[in-house]
C-alpha cells in the first residue's frame, strides 16, 4: 500500500497580496470618510445608496470592457448567499450595532472575523492552521485590541444587542469568506463584485427608505466629494480587489490580512479627524501589522 503524502499548504500568490493591500487601504481610509458622512446622512441610506451606485458603475465598466454579466441559473443561489453574507449582513448588522456600542467596541468585535474564518476554514477547506499562522493571528488580534482601547468590552445588558449584532456580522462575513473559496463564483472579478454589491445593497436601500429620514440638502460640498470616494474606492475598487484576493489566497490568510484595515483607519482618523494616537497605540499598530506580515509569509 502506498503511503499518502501530506497535502501541500495552499500557495500564497504575490498578486493576491497586492489585491489584499489595495483592499485594506481602500477600506481603511473609508473609516474616517464614513465617520464624517454619518454626520450628514443616516447609516442605511448612506451604505445602501453608495453600494447600489457603485454596483451600477461596475456593471457599466464590465459591459464597456466586453465582460458578460450573465449568471448561469444554477449559480444564483450561490450568488445570493455570497451577497447576503459578504455585503447585506455585514453592513446592516455593523451599522445597527453602533446604536448600542461605541465605535471602538463595535470595530473590535467586527475584526474578530479572522478568528472565525480560520476556525471555519479548517473543517470546510482543510486549511489546518500552522503554528506560525496561529501566532500571527494572536499577534494581530492582541495589537488590534490595544488599538481599540484595551479596556475590554463591558458586556452590560444594555450593550448586549449591539454585541450580538456585531458578533453575528463578523461570523457571517467569515463564513462568506470561507464559502467563497469552497463554492467559488466562476465570474470575472468585476461582474462578480457588481452582482454581489448590487444584490447586497439593494435591500439596504429599501430599509433606509422605510425607516430613515434623509435630508440630501444638508450634505456639504466636502460630503459630496467623500460620497464619491466611498462609492468609487470602497465599492468599485476595494471590493473588486477583495474578490480577486480571495481567488488567489488561502481564506485564513486573506481574513488575517483584513486586520490591516482598522490599523489604517486609526492612523487616517488621527490625521484627518484629530483623534488621539499616542505611543501605546503606535506600538499596538506595529504589533498588529507584524502579525499581518507574519501571516502572509507563513
Amino acid at each position: 500500500m502506498t503511503e499518502s503524502k501530506p497535502a501541500a499548504p495552499p500557495r500564497i500568490a504575490p498578486a493576491g497580496l497586492i489585491f489584499l493591500a489595495i483592499t485594506s487601504v481602500g477600506w481603511g481610509f473609508n473609516w474616517p470618510v464614513t465617520k464624517y458622512l454619518l454626520s450628514e446622512l443616516p447609516p442605511l441610506t448612506l451604505r445602501g445608496t453608495t453600494g447600489v451606485i457603485g454596483a451600477a458603475l461596475l456593471a457599466g465598466l464590465a459591459l464597456a470592457s466586453s465582460q458578460s454579466l450573465r449568471v448561469e441559473r444554477h449559480l444564483w443561489p450561490r450568488l445570493m448567499m455570497a451577497a447576503l453574507l459578504n455585503v447585506t449582513g455585514w453592513m446592516v448588522l455593523m451599522g445597527l450595532a453602533l446604536l448600542w456600542l461605541p465605535a471602538s467596541e463595535a470595530a473590535l468585535i467586527a475584526y474578530t472575523m479572522p478568528v472565525w474564518a480560520s476556525l471555519i476554514a479548517w473543517p470546510v477547506l482543510g486549511e489546518r492552521p500552522t503554528w506560525l499562522r496561529t501566532v500571527a493571528l494572536v499577534m494581530a488580534f492582541a495589537g488590534l485590541a490595544a488599538i481599540m482601547g484595551g479596556n475590554g468590552i463591558s458586556a452590560t445588558t444594555e450593550k448586549l444587542p449591539g454585541i450580538l449584532m456585531a458578533l453575528t456580522g463578523a461570523m457571517g462575513f467569515a463564513l462568506g469568506t470561507v464559502l467563497a473559496k469552497r463554492l467559488p463564483l466562476p465570474l470575472p472579478p468585476i461582474p462578480a463584485a457588481a452582482w454581489q454589491i448590487g444584490l447586497g445593497c439593494f435591500p439596504i436601500v429599501i430599509l433606509g427608505l422605510a425607516f430613515e429620514n434623509t435630508h440630501v440638502e444638508k450634505v456639504t460640498a466636502l460630503g459630496w466629494w467623500l460620497l464619491v470616494y466611498s462609492t468609487m474606492i470602497q465599492f468599485c475598487i476595494a471590493y473588486v480587489s477583495w474578490f480577486a484576493a480571495l481567488a488567489r489566497l488561502p481564506a485564513s490568510v486573506a481574513a488575517i490580512g483584513t486586520m490591516a484595515v482598522p490599523v489604517i483607519g486609526v492612523v487616517a482618523s488621527a490625521i484627518a479627524l484629530g483623534e488621539p494616537l499616542g505611543l501605546i497605540q503606535i506600538v499596538a499598530l506595529m504589533f498588529t501589522l507584524g502579525g499581518v506580515v507574519l501571516a502572509t509569509r507563513s
